[in-house]
């Protein structure tokens, strides 16, 4: 009979199903997030380059598109970081 052991010798605990599925749940949400926003961009991006003036614009549109992405990345982080923090520290999670 073997055990998982962890580097200081304690069992591993393997973490509660209701974490499980939290965390499951929240990557399949991002993940449909990710194709939503790829399917919106793909369609209305022959509308945003015409009205741009034309297919040479194009890159700055995928480029600006990729800039904002990138800078509202670690606001949305950092907010969701203080959020679940808060949650964490209210009375009502402790009990739960």
């Amino acid at each position: 009979m073997t055990q998982d052991l962890t580097t200081s010798g304690a069992p591993a605990e393997a973490p509660p199903s209701r974490a499980r599925y939290a965390v499951m749940a929240a990557v399949v949400v991002a993940m449909l997030l990710a194709a939503l926003d790829s399917l919106i961009l793909g369609t209305a991006m022959p509308t945003i380059v015409g009205e741009l003036g034309g297919l040479e614009h194009l890159s700055w549109v995928a480029s600006a598109y990729m800039l904002a992405t990138a800078v509202s990345t670690p606001v949305w982080g950092s907010s969701a970081t203080c959020t679940a923090a808060r949650a964490s520290s209210s009375p009502r999670s402790a009990s739960s």
